[in-house]
């Protein structure tokens, strides 16, 4: 095995800023004549620590998968070595990776309960003739993008915000499943997606973009718990793509967020949900206007 240049970290959601590091990694891998490496958390640490795994990822593992396609990757499971002292963690780079050269975040920490700070990391890396680049933060509005961060969005609904700091759509994908069908019975029958129950979700109505089949429609989707006529308290992901009428059930959907119509209400009645929905129809389709 050649040397490699290591990178480390969860990557969820896989960022601007984390984009800005891969392209760094891979410019100087090539100059260095080192083989990228990117060392892959599939959930947050600090979700295992705090044995929090509902809900807990910007974007599931097929998704973080595809878009890590381009370098070589290895998926590590956090539960192996959360007790490993950073001199062991390091240990294992090098041997186990032969890691030649090493490119982290400012904040980057490893080692149990983050011991192995950036002057540990710089120390070692002197120690062992290992090259060590550290990047600065990517920002936006003057504050550091962080997975973090834009969980704190993603929760709040602020899927603008929350786009500008991915750098991309957020997109949910999966199986198109049986609901109650209540939506059919008000003219607005929609898509009932099946998601992981680590995947965040937003709250609320948004206008959206479906792919299907490898073509692209248009539409809404209500995420949340159908106050008006819910028996139970757990969330649902439903789309309703307009112009759109067959039986697409088993088929994955994947879903495009582009911009929040409002937060989920309970209404009265069944007939003033069914206003409100032309109502929401009427706003995805301005909003949508300014994405095509």
């Amino acid at each position: 095995m050649s040397k490699t240049f290591i990178t480390i970290g969860t990557f969820d959601g896989v960022h601007r800023g984390h984009k800005k590091l891969f392209t760094l990694l891979k410019h100087e891998a090539k100059n260095l004549g080192l083989s990228p490496l990117a060392l892959v958390f599939r959930i947050p640490p600090k979700n295992i620590l705090n044995n929090n795994l509902e809900q807990s990822v910007l974007i599931d593992l097929k998704q973080k998968k595809e878009l890590l396609k381009d370098i070589k990757t290895v998926y590590l499971d956090f539960n192996q070595i959360k007790d490993l002292t950073a001199d062991e963690f390091f240990d294992i780079l090098v041997k186990k990776y032969k890691m030649g050269a090493i490119i982290v975040g400012k904040d980057f920490a490893f080692g149990k309960n983050r011991q192995g700070n950036i002057s540990f990391l710089r120390e070692k890396c002197k120690q062992n003739n290992i090259e060590i680049f550290v990047i600065d933060f990517e920002e936006e509005g003057q504050s550091k993008i962080s997975s973090s961060r834009l969980r704190t969005a993603l929760k709040a609904g602020e899927i603008s915000a929350f786009n500008n700091m991915l750098g991309r759509p957020f997109t949910l994908e999966g199986k198109i499943i049986k609901g109650n069908q209540l939506g059919r019975k008000i003219g607005f029958p929609t898509a009932n997606l099946n998601i992981s129950k680590e995947q965040i979700l937003p709250r609320g109505v948004f206008a959206v973009l479906v792919y299907l089949n490898g073509k692209k429609y248009q539409g809404i989707c209500n995420i949340g718990i159908k106050p008006t006529v819910a028996i139970n308290s757990l969330p649902t992901v439903e789309v309703f793509i307009f112009n759109f009428n067959k039986d697409i059930y088993g088929k994955i959907l994947r879903v495009e967020f582009l911009q929040k119509i409002r937060d989920e209400k309970r209404f009265a009645g069944l007939g003033e949900l069914t206003e409100q929905i032309n109502r929401d129809c009427q706003e995805a389709q301005k909003i949508l206007q300014k994405f095509k």
